[in-house]
């Protein structure tokens, strides 16, 4: 009798293998480079460190391959120059006096704040967050005086970054998480958010966004395609009391104002750590993803009148697109997952957006999974997704936090740098196996915001139209900038032939432009679409 339910059960197994199979995507197959790489790092931290840990991608040296720098709590923060051959192996080599070895760090963005080229980075820190300017040859310096910035000595957890309409330097959003001091007692002792606006060649005293509800994610998105980017904030219900999801409504020269019930948006209450944005469905307006503990959401704008602008009402359908990812998948942990980085990006290149979940547990807290896995939400051409963590080589059951996809070597296909927490960082390469087109773009226009912060770019074949609003924020932690990227699929005739425009921050529209399948773009404003090689 137990021979034959062994039996029944090996062969459940085996046809539920062979049904995955037969209903999953092309697998995008990533292979563990770190070691060979040469990036070795670990952000470490008890109490003050259970949350951060960011990664940021975005180039330093000139050469526009995106240089990797990552948070270290208790350790030093480290920056790495990115020697990877076009389309080779990674190759990562340690800087060791760019500026930027700071301790108490959190996470980081990248972002060309006084435009003059040279990318600047926001630091979040426990304790006062740094602006370090771009110097040039990967080399920062402290601009927090020099541009009125008021870092503050909060534990600093969330940030987002726009360009107001008739401004030349950027908004700040800064989220702030509990009070540190109140270690024994945490509850019910969220710190205020800050917004910093431009004052001159810097920034106004910060304005607190009260109420602030322990923020963990914030990003600036133009949910309604209004032309206004609003400030979308997850927070971490562990620990407020009496709060909520929230957005923000940011009108020029007028103080924010959260949107209420009445106007559409409905209370969501979870234990918000992550944000990521795209355009899921084709419908013009993007879908957000909210990592949780367990409860993870995918919400879609509903409230969309027959006339008139949309209303911030939103549903999840998560479950029903099979993005839930509430438990692990593979290791034999039943316990709850917890999620945190989350970010969208083609990587089979099938011209389908697919999602990557960083997991791990807080700090061994017992209801939810130790053996926590991450996640490769692959997308069907139904719009499901599949999990292909394991298939991919991703399943690492270590605490992860905080991630960034990016082609590192500029072959067309997304990697990854995933921070773990108290273990080291992992890099890995996609190694493109699977086929599939691609094309990427950078955008630059002269002036203010050059690297056109509140853009969209638009990418269309057929009848499908991809879209990808540009932006600074999101995640946990961890942002990037520099090369958009999108997946072409087979380009099996000249009906896939693609199409590109841009629409910058202000609304004007380029006309639709040939592109180069398998090529890499810069978009200038003033110069227009040019094709781009990397230096052998």
């Amino acid at each position: 009798m137990r021979a034959s339910l062994a039996i029944a059960a090996a062969a459940t197994i085996v046809l539920g293998l062979a049904a995955r199979a037969q209903d999953m995507p092309p697998v995008p197959a990533f292979l563990d480079e770190t070691a060979s790489a040469g990036l070795s790092h670990v952000f470490g931290g008890d109490w003050e460190f259970i949350v951060g840990g960011g990664a940021a991608a975005f180039d330093c040296s000139g050469d526009l391959k995106p240089e990797i720098f990552l948070a270290g709590g208790v350790n030093s923060a480290r920056l790495w120059r990115n020697d990877s051959p076009t389309g080779g192996a990674l190759r990562m080599t340690a800087i060791p006096d760019s500026g930027l070895e700071l301790t108490q760090v959190v996470g980081a963005y990248p972002l060309d704040i006084d435009s003059d080229g040279l990318t600047d980075l926001v630091v979040l820190r426990v304790g006062e967050n740094q602006l370090m300017r771009g110097l040039g040859d990967c080399r920062f310096a402290p601009a927090n005086a020099d541009w009125g910035f008021d870092g503050g000595d909060a534990w600093s957890t969330a940030f987002s970054a726009m360009w107001e309409a008739g401004q030349t330097w950027p908004t700040l959003a800064i989220g702030n998480y509990i009070d540190r001091h109140q270690d024994m007692f945490p509850w019910g002792s969220c710190t205020d958010n800050w917004l910093s606006r431009p004052a001159g060649q810097g920034f106004a005293a910060p304005l607190p966004l009260l109420p602030s509800f322990c923020a963990l994610s914030m990003l600036f998105t133009d949910w309604d395609r209004s032309g206004t980017p609003d400030l979308r904030v997850s927070n971490d219900r562990e620990y407020y009391k009496g709060g909520q999801e929230q957005l923000w409504r940011m009108e020029p020269g007028a103080a924010p104002v959260l949107w209420t019930e009445a106007e559409g948006w409905a209370q969501l209450r979870i234990w918000g750590m992550g944000i990521a944005s795209t355009d899921l469905n084709d419908d013009g307006y993007p879908e957000y993803f909210l990592t949780s503990m367990a409860d993870n959401k995918l919400q879609s704008l509903t409230d969309l009148p027959p006339s008139g602008p949309p209303r911030p009402g939103f549903a999840d359908i998560a479950y029903q697109l099979g993005a839930i990812a509430q438990r692990p998948y593979v290791g034999g942990d039943v316990h709850p997952s917890t999620a945190w980085h989350a970010q969208f990006g083609d990587t089979n290149n099938d011209g389908r957006a697919d999602l990557f979940i960083a997991k791990g547990n807080v700090s061994d807290m017992p209801d939810f999974a130790i053996r926590d896995p991450d996640n490769l939400l692959l997308q069907r051409p139904d719009g499901s997704f599949a999990e292909a963590g394991d298939l991919a080589g991703l399943a690492d059951m270590r605490s992860g936090r905080g991630a960034m996809l990016a082609d590192f070597n500029l072959d067309g296909w997304l990697d990854l740098v995933v921070v773990n927490r108290n273990d080291a960082a992992a890099l890995y390469r996609n190694t493109g196996a699977v086929g599939g087109h691609w094309w990427q773009v950078r955008l630059a226009q002269t002036g203010a915001n050059r690297d056109g912060i509140g853009a969209w770019v638009e990418m269309r074949q057929g009848m499908r139209t991809q879209r990808i609003e540009v932006t600074s924020g999101g995640g946990h932690a961890s942002g990037g900038l520099g090369w958009l990227h999108f997946g072409l699929g087979a380009l099996a005739g000249a009906a896939d032939l693609p199409q590109a425009r841009v629409i910058w921050p202000d609304g004007v529209a380029t006309d639709w432009a040939d592109i180069s399948p398998d090529g890499l773009a810069i978009w200038s404003r003033q110069d227009g679409l040019s094709e781009w090689a990397p230096p052998e």
